[in-house]
């Protein structure tokens, strides 16, 4: 099968793409490589913008995933426009041009941050969503543009994922374990600004566990899908992390709690995603901290900016057209 993925030489594609490969399926990127590129030397990529791709380019390919996008909130505050035309505008022109191409899945990676703020409810797929921040909003348009496509010969899934954490080869330490880990390291302190609001937390195993099995469905699924590793209160990252680092690495680590209001809290059902997709997590924040530290010799320099997608997004002109890869 040839599989297209547009953004793959970001956090969640660079660890995706060897595990694809190593399934047979024939991998090819498009992917502006702000970030570089630490995609398996075999892989075809085509540097360019998804706004520049037609018909013709997307031809030929039995599925398409969307990994592109302005991936997080300080990106989306940044600058709000950019976000709505890339999370919301450029996975509904892919689509577009996906299903006219004769494309037969559209994968979408999408975000739990669409739910906004609930109180003490876990939201599957039906609840509403009610997000009042760019990067949400954004993400639940891209959703519903692609949605709407769908029929018997186009399948959508669409990924609403937990906040992902662990090591990739294209790092992150802009995400919520990866960051405390980092913090802990360098500082010995956790800042936490609020401990009781509720994360639902991806391990970046589980992401690429869930793309094989949207992949892998049947031809008829369509869909939204809730997925993530587990739900956390932030507080309760911050003991695990600080746990771990102490234990790990003998390094005394202190919690700094600040009760600061904050307007993005949930937590969310999975089974969806077990009962259709036969996703199941295998993982925790405890494994992703395994995850990181037995890796920790790759990423050692956790200054570099390139591990911090909103400095590398204030870089880039505001002249060109532009993606920033999750």
């Amino acid at each position: 099968m040839k599989i297209l993925l547009v953004g793959a030489a970001g956090y969640i594609g660079s660890y995706l793409v060897p595990k694809l490969i190593d399934r047979g399926y024939e991998v090819t990127v498009v992917d502006l490589l702000w970030f570089g590129n630490h995609l398996p030397k075999e892989v075809p990529i085509q540097q360019k913008d998804v706004f520049q791709l037609v018909e013709d380019d997307v031809r030929g390919f039995e599925q398409i995933i969307f990994l592109a996008g302005v991936s997080n909130d300080p990106m989306a505050e940044f600058s709000p426009s950019m976000n709505f035309i890339y999370n919301a505008a450029a996975p509904a022109y892919l689509g577009y041009i996906a299903k006219r191409a004769k494309v037969k899945r559209f994968i979408s990676a999408g975000s739990c941050s669409v739910y906004g703020y609930t109180v003490n409810q876990l939201y599957d797929e039906e609840s509403p969503a009610v997000s009042n921040y760019p990067y949400g909003i954004s993400k639940l348009q891209g959703e519903q543009a692609v949605l709407q496509m769908a029929e018997r010969d186009f399948s959508v899934i669409c990924l609403r994922q937990g906040t992902v954490g662990g090591y990739s080869p294209r790092m992150r330490l802009d995400l919520i374990v990866n960051t405390m880990f980092k913090n802990a390291l360098q500082y010995g302190e956790i800042g936490i600004n609020n401990p009781s609001i509720w994360r639902p937390i991806l391990s970046i195993e589980d992401a690429g566990s869930a793309y094989i099995r949207a992949i892998e469905a049947n031809q008829e699924i369509s869909g939204i899908f809730n997925v993530a590793s587990g739900n956390y209160t932030v507080g309760e990252v911050g003991d695990l992390v600080k746990a771990a680092v102490e234990k790990r690495f003998g390094k005394k680590v202190k919690l700094n709690i600040k009760h600061l209001q904050d307007y993005r809290n949930y937590k969310v059902s999975v089974e969806k995603a077990i009962n259709i997709l036969s996703f199941k997590p295998r993982h925790d924040v405890d494994s992703i901290l395994d995850n990181l530290s037995e890796n920790l010799g790759l990423f050692k320099d956790l200054d570099n900016p390139q591990y911090y997608n909103i400095q590398q997004f204030k870089s880039i002109p505001r002249t060109i057209h532009f993606e920033a890869y999750s």
